[in-house]
């Protein structure tokens, strides 16, 4: 079929693996690469991410690869399922693009495609989207996550300038899952063991002395832990919003289906909670 004219299409990258690297018990890398990143660049923000596109099973669709297209001809159980990942790193030079997937077993879907992948399978993904990356006017920062965000960490460590001060917490299953990062922040890690996701890291941020002077703080995660640490943030400790990325990447009993339905409604609803909170008695931060 033609391309209509006058609308833009949404087309995605295409890419192959080049090689996958099993980094812990429950994280896989996974190295993308060749022309079809000849147009790909990933360098202004940490939190870079990309969409992969998992197509429908059985479904063949048409070329050139379109989204708008396809979510025009095709009915909505046969449009291609999305799953979103940070980018670890971004290499132009070799144009090797590389995500790092937390592994649940046989559960999801990324994760087991990870597990799979072959070099010179294709893969086809939308993006970047990303809007963070160390402030370097920031007296010090703080970075706080699980398993979700270590990637967006460990990206944001490596770019700050040695010397830098930070805090950085970091929540994963036991001692097998930390990873070693290029930065010379000291990075605490969390062992979850049985302990529900993010309270860990809800303790370590309360306890934290927190430091004179102005703050940007990255903290992402479960949702529930990250809505705890956005009151404590925003609410008991005052830091102004522009100095604080803060968001839920999933859900607890949600897939990122379900969870990216809901997800504004359930930001917006939290954010109007703690605007109209009475401020705890604390010290704020600055």
């Amino acid at each position: 079929m033609a391309e209509r004219p006058g609308r833009r299409p949404r087309r995605p990258h295409s890419a192959q693996v080049v090689r996958t690297e099993r980094l812990t018990p429950h994280m896989q890398r996974v190295v993308l690469g060749g022309e079809g990143l000849a147009g790909f660049t990933a360098d202004t923000c940490t939190d870079h991410y990309v969409k992969l596109l998992f197509p429908a099973a059985g479904v063949t669709y048409p070329e050139p690869f379109d989204m708008e297209r396809i979510r025009e001809e095709f009915p909505r159980d046969q449009w291609p399922v999305t799953r979103t990942y940070t980018v670890r790193q971004w290499d132009p030079e070799h144009r090797e693009l590389t995500l790092d997937f937390v592994l649940h077993g046989d559960e999801g879907l990324a994760g087991p495609w990870a597990l799979r992948a072959r070099p010179g399978e294709t893969v086809r993904f939308l993006g970047p989207g990303g809007a963070y990356a160390p402030a370097p006017d920031a007296d010090w920062h703080l970075l706080v996550g699980d398993e979700s965000a270590l990637p967006a960490i460990a990206r944001s460590l490596e770019a700050l300038p040695r010397g830098a001060r930070a805090y950085a917490f970091i929540e994963v299953d036991g001692p097998q899952e930390e990873q070693k990062i290029d930065s010379d922040v000291e990075v605490t890690w969390l062992h979850r063991g049985s302990r529900p996701v993010g309270e860990a890291l809800v303790a370590a941020v309360r306890g934290l002395d927190f430091p004179e002077g102005r703050v940007h703080a990255f903290v992402h995660g479960e949702a529930h832990f990250v809505k705890e640490l956005r009151r404590l943030l925003r609410v008991d400790r005052q830091i102004p919003r522009e100095d604080l990325s803060i968001s839920g990447y999933w859900r607890l009993g949600h897939n990122e289906d379900g969870w990216q339905a809901s997800k504004r409604e359930w930001n917006a609803r939290i954010e109007a909670e703690q605007e109209q909170a009475p401020t705890h008695t604390g010290t704020p931060a600055g």
